[in-house]
């Protein structure tokens, strides 16, 4: 009984989840977790990829034309980010993104403090268009060259 009651109420959880919005996100995996996360809304879809800061760094240097994008706030963009970042608070994104980075191929690597933010910003770049935006998480784990504006 108690097994049947499992089931149904698994297949009762699917079945709510199919019939919510026609919003999904998807994450695809790779060996070391994940790389990818897709957010898709009513048949469009949206996509930034999750990257490593090693990743980022190796980018950086290679002379690929990029944007390194910082999503946190004024104050804490003086007291040190990565050489060459500008700065968009996550919260200005859908705001200020079209303005400051006309061209939505461009290759962006966007980061924040801890990654919280930096995944928020990346999700809304990817909603307003931007094709190849790569996360790498936060400058608390960055170990390379940081400057300040202070």
């Amino acid at each position: 009984m108690k097994k049947a009651l499992c089931i149904i109420s698994v297949l009762l959880c699917i079945l709510l989840t199919a019939c919510g919005d026609d919003s999904s996100i998807g994450i695809i995996g790779g060996a070391d977790g994940p790389t990818s996360i897709i957010v898709a809304e009513k048949g469009e879809k949206a996509m930034y990829e999750q990257i490593t800061p090693e990743e980022a760094k190796k980018i950086m240097d290679s002379g690929e034309e990029h944007i390194i994008l910082d999503t946190r706030e004024q104050d804490e963009f003086d007291s040190g980010h990565i050489p060459g970042a500008i700065l968009i608070s996550y919260t200005e994104i859908e705001n200020k993104a079209e303005e400051m980075i006309p061209d939505k191929n461009k290759l962006i690597l966007v980061y924040c403090r801890s990654g919280r933010r930096s995944k928020i910003a990346a999700e809304s770049l990817a909603k307003l268009g931007y094709t190849n935006v790569k996360e790498f998480g936060g400058i608390i784990d960055w170990v390379y060259e940081v400057e300040k504006s202070i």
